[in-house]
């Protein structure tokens, strides 16, 4: 749909449409009926930034980039959007976005001091509060999460996940009042290996996957499945393909079973839990979110793309 020089990491379904955002000040929609694309591009000051995340409610879209500073963007009532959180200082490195509902949602990123860095808001989205590390688990050196799909954090009802850099899962049951801390069997030796993508098809049933981005024939140690909300993980497929993959989801209505992967090494899919996968295909993306069971939308270097699935 999009032939750009661009890099597209972060997709949101919303109705018919299909909100994006991406490097370079980029961000827009397309009418999933007409396939029209609407684009613009958020300059502030001289810096175009470098989107990672978006999000949306009923009434706004919101994006975020990363690297510092962290800027927050959400549309307004003029038409136009309006930075509504902005963050700097060493260290500043956000990932991901999600709301739990039209009031409440929540960002995160990387490490500064003993924690990671997680904002929330009560309001809508027109106002941000980061939370104190006094609140938070104490993070591992290093921690962060990998904003490569907007993909590191998981929302069923109110509880949350947030996969992370060091292969561990935060925990939040009351939208993002405590935390706790989970552990999983995935891979983090290297400053590259860790979990780059998270999600639940309800709150028990849940599974992470990443690998080594710069080595992604590896495929140990990258693929986890819970079926306890999070308290135990399980390695899944381990020895087997696929190896690295920057985003995972389930398949709408597949019983929890069927799950797609991509990664800038290809398309992959399981019908059965993640035991056993198939290649799909070698076209690279980044990112996937699925309108309905047969239907999914992916983006990636230079382009958004329309997936089609046999049922």
């Amino acid at each position: 749909m999009i032939e750009d020089s661009m890099s597209v990491r972060a997709i949101e379904m919303m109705g018919n449409s299909l909100g994006f955002a991406g490097n370079k000040g980029i961000y827009g929609s397309i009418d999933l009926t007409s396939n029209k694309v609407l684009m613009g591009r958020q300059l502030h000051d001289d810096i175009l930034p470098e989107f990672r995340a978006v999000a949306h409610t009923n009434n706004d879209f919101f994006m975020l980039s990363a690297g510092n500073p962290a800027l927050l963007y959400k549309t307004g009532s003029s038409g136009k959007m309006e930075l509504v959180y902005k963050e700097e200082g060493e260290g500043v490195f956000y990932d991901a976005m999600r709301f739990w509902n039209d009031k409440e949602g929540i960002a995160i990123g990387d490490a500064i001091g003993d924690c990671l860095s997680i904002i929330i808001t009560r309001d809508g989205g027109n106002t941000w509060q980061k939370l104190s590390c006094e609140v938070l688990p104490e993070a591992l050196k290093g921690e962060g999460a990998f904003a490569a799909s907007n993909t590191n954090i998981a929302i069923i009802g109110t509880s949350t996940w947030i996969a992370t850099s060091m292969g561990r899962v935060y925990y939040s049951n009351n939208k993002g009042a405590n935390w706790s801390v989970q552990k999983t069997p995935i891979s983090h030796d290297t400053n590259t290996q860790g979990i780059f993508s998270i999600t639940f098809y309800d709150n028990q049933l849940g599974v992470i996957i990443g690998g080594d981005f710069q080595e992604p024939s590896i495929n140990k140690g990258n693929k986890a499945i819970t079926y306890d909300g999070g308290v135990s993980w399980q390695l899944i497929a381990e020895g087997l393909e696929p190896g690295y993959k920057s985003c995972i989801e389930f398949v709408p209505n597949g019983d929890g079973k069927e799950m797609v992967s991509v990664g800038y090494t290809g398309i992959s899919y399981s019908m059965n839990s993640g035991e056993h996968w198939k290649n799909l295909s070698d076209e690279g993306f980044y990112t996937l979110k699925f309108l309905n069971d047969t239907v999914a939308y992916a983006a990636g270097k230079n382009r958004i793309a329309k997936l089609q699935f046999k049922k």
